[in-house]
């Protein structure tokens, strides 16, 4: 089963169940994932790393949103904001650890011959490539960073 199917799938499962937090998050992972589909020139069907793509902006989005919430003072928002999350992550990859990033970074930096901040851009392409949303753009380009530095 694509992932798609599987969110349309789990949505008619909350709907059932009448789940409104779910139900309402995935709603809104399908409707960004169909924007997706049909953005650009054709419309198409998106791979699922493509929908994974979709799925991790959507929760970096909830991530932010919770913040802002929660620096204004409005606790309420910001749990559900959390909440909604919670319940993305659950069709994203596991994070990788430090440890782990530290090690796939080095590898795909050794693998392409990148050295001095001068290669930053090409170090990146290679170094999202090999992490594969599997950790934050900000978390791999901090650490590109810290190994072409030396």
């Amino acid at each position: 089963m694509t992932l798609k199917g599987r969110l349309e799938s789990d949505l008619r499962t909350a709907m059932k169940a009448r789940d409104e937090l779910v139900t309402s998050t995935l709603r809104m992972a399908i409707t960004a994932v169909r924007a997706a589909e049909v953005a650009g020139t054709a419309a198409r069907e998106l791979t699922d790393d493509e929908v994974l793509a979709v799925l991790t902006k959507e929760a970096k989005k909830r991530r932010e949103a919770a913040t802002a919430f929660a620096d204004a003072g409005r606790a309420e928002q910001a749990d559900r904001e959390r909440a909604e999350e919670k319940i993305l992550d659950g069709y994203l990859p596991s994070q990788l650890s430090d440890e782990e990033l530290a090690d796939i970074v080095g590898q795909a930096l050794a693998g392409g011959g990148f050295a001095g901040p001068k290669s930053m851009g090409p170090a990146m392409k290679a170094a999202q490539a090999a992490v594969a949303g599997r950790a934050e753009g900000g978390r791999v380009a901090a650490e590109v960073r810290r190994q072409l530095a030396g």
